[in-house]
C-alpha cells in the first residue's frame, strides 16, 4: 500500500469539473444533472481513477462518492459490444443502495450508450438473467445475488476493468466478507479496484492489502463523527406522549421532507398509520416489505411525493435523498453508530439539516454515549405549551425543564437541590404499557 494511513484531503475552491480533464460529453451530462462544482471527494478521487490507480477512500455517505467513481468509470469504458460482458462491477450492502447507485450513474451517462443492470435479491432472477444475456456494461449489485449469478454461470467477469466496493464497512458489518472475497477471486487480476468506506479499520486494511494494488489512500472524513451542518436536539419525553410530541414537532417545523426512525417494524407500521390520518404524503419502509413495495416507496420519496417517511435502521442506510430537511429519532437507536448513520440522512452534500431525538428519562445513558461518540452536546428542545414529561412523576413541576437528569454536563448544585434525584436504573427494561412495549 502506498501509505499506512489515509492522507487527509482538503477541498480547493478553484477546482472545477473542467479542470479534471473530463470529456465534453461528460461535462454536458454533469451540467444537465445540476452538478456545478466537484465535492472534495470527487476532486480527490476522479483524477486518480482516470490515471488508473486503485483508490481506498474514507468518506461518509452524502459526500458525492457515487459520482466520484461513476464519472471516471464512464469516461474509461470501452465501446460496448453487442452481448458483451460487463466492464464494471459495483458491490453495495443493500438493495436500496444498489438501485440508487445505478440510477445516479445512469443519469450521468447521458449522451452515451451504456447498459446497466442492478442485481439484488427480492426480484425474480430470470429477468436479470435475460438482461445479462443481452449484454451489460455496468453491474450494480449486492454480494449475495452477484454470487448467485456466478454460481449459475449467468455472469461473466472475465472482461471486468473496474471493481468498486461501496460502503465496504457496512458490507463487512452485515457478514458479506466471505461473499466479497469469493467474488474478488473470480475477477481479473489486472482490474482497477476502488474501495469506499465510512471507516477504515484493520479489517478494511487487510482486505485492501490482499485484493488491491498499491492503493492511494485518501481520508475525506470529518474530525468527529458528527456532521457540522446538522443541528442536533433532544426532547425528554414520556413514552406515552411521544406521538403527541411528534405531531406538535411536525406542525411546528413543517419539514420539506423528513425521516422518522423507529426501532421495530411493528412500531414503524403503527406510526405510519397514525400519521397518515393527520398529514398527507406519509409512507413507511422496513425489512418485512417486499422489494417491489420498497422500490415504489423510494421512487415516491425521491420524487417528493412522500414528505414523511417512517423507517427502521434496516433500510436507513439505503436512503440517500438530498432533499431531506429533518431527521426525527422517534426511538433512540440501539447503538450510537446507528445514530450517526440516521442523522447523516440529512445535511447531504453540505446542505443544512436538523435532527431531533426523543429520549425517555430511563435512556439517559444512551444519550450520553451518543454525545461522547460525536463529541458534541445535543441541545435540549421544548415546544411551548406542550408538557413532554408528566408532572405527576415529580413534586417539582418545573424540574423537567430545569434539570437534565442525564448526559453531560451534569446539573449545577443549585438545580440539583431543587429537583428530585434521577430514577435509579431498573434491573430490566422499563415497565411500559403493553401497547408501547414493541416501540422501544
Amino acid at each position: 500500500m502506498s501509505s499506512s494511513e489515509p492522507a487527509e484531503v482538503s477541498h480547493q475552491s478553484n477546482v472545477s469539473f473542467a479542470s479534471l480533464g473530463l470529456s465534453e460529453v461528460m461535462l454536458a451530462s454533469l451540467d444537465a444533472a445540476g452538478y456545478q462544482v466537484p465535492s472534495p471527494v470527487q476532486a480527490g478521487v476522479i483524477p486518480l481513477i482516470l490515471a488508473g490507480r486503485d483508490v481506498l477512500g474514507q468518506a461518509r455517505t452524502g459526500t458525492g462518492k457515487t459520482a466520484s467513481f461513476g464519472i471516471p468509470i464512464l469516461e474509461r469504458l470501452a465501446k460496448p459490444k453487442r452481448g458483451g460482458a460487463p466492464q464494471a462491477l459495483i458491490l453495495t450492502p443493500t438493495r436500496e443502495l444498489a438501485v440508487q447507485v445505478r440510477d445516479e450513474i445512469e443519469k450521468l451517462s447521458a449522451g452515451r450508450t451504456v447498459r446497466f443492470a442492478a442485481l439484488y435479491g427480492g426480484k425474480p432472477i430470470k429477468s436479470q438473467i435475460v438482461k445479462l444475456e443481452k449484454g451489460v456494461d455496468i453491474i450494480v449489485g449486492t454480494p449475495g445475488r452477484v454470487l448467485d449469478h456466478l454460481g449459475r454461470n449467468t455472469l461473466d467477469l472475465r472482461e471486468l476493468k473496474f471493481v468498486v466496493l461501496d460502503e465496504a464497512d457496512r458490507m463487512l458489518d452485515i457478514g458479506f466478507r466471505p461473499d466479497i472475497e469469493k467474488i474478488l477471486r473470480r475477477c481479473p487480476a489486472d482490474r482497477q479496484t476502488l474501495l469506499l468506506s465510512a471507516t477504515v479499520d484493520s479489517v478494511i486494511k487487510k482486505l485492501a492489502e490482499r485484493y488491491m494494488r498499491e492503493p492511494e489512500m485518501l481520508d475525506f472524513s470529518p474530525k468527529t463523527k458528527s456532521v457540522e451542518t446538522i443541528e442536533q436536539f433532544y426532547f425528554t419525553v414520556d413514552q406515552e406522549r411521544k406521538f403527541d410530541l411528534l405531531l406538535k414537532l411536525i406542525e411546528r417545523e413543517q419539514p420539506a421532507q423528513a425521516i422518522i426512525f423507529c426501532r421495530t417494524k411493528r412500531g414503524t407500521d403503527k406510526i405510519q398509520i397514525k400519521l397518515a390520518k393527520k398529514f398527507a404524503g406519509v409512507d413507511c419502509m422496513h425489512g418485512d416489505m417486499n422489494q417491489g413495495m420498497r422500490d415504489r416507496v423510494m421512487k415516491r420519496f425521491r420524487a417528493g411525493e412522500v414528505k414523511l417517511l417512517v423507517a427502521t435502521d434496516v433500510v436507513g442506510r439505503g436512503i440517500d435523498v438530498t432533499g431531506i430537511s429533518h431527521i426525527i429519532n422517534y426511538d433512540v437507536p440501539e447503538s450510537s453508530d446507528d445514530y450517526v448513520h440516521r442523522v447523516g440522512r440529512t445535511g447531504r452534500m453540505g446542505r443544512e439539516g436538523v435532527a431531533y431525538t426523543f429520549v425517555t428519562t430511563e435512556q439517559g445513558g444512551e444519550l450520553t454515549r451518543i454525545e461522547e461518540l460525536i463529541n458534541k452536546l445535543l441541545i435540549r428542545a421544548e415546544i411551548e405549551g406542550f408538557e413532554t414529561v408528566s408532572t405527576v412523576k415529580s413534586t417539582a413541576t418545573t424540574a423537567p425543564t430545569q434539570v437534565r437528569f442525564f448526559g453531560v454536563p451534569p446539573a449545577t448544585p443549585a438545580a440539583t437541590e431543587s429537583a428530585p434525584a434521577p430514577p435509579s436504573a431498573p434491573a430490566g427494561p422499563p415497565k411500559m404499557k403493553k401497547k408501547h412495549r414493541r416501540a422501544l
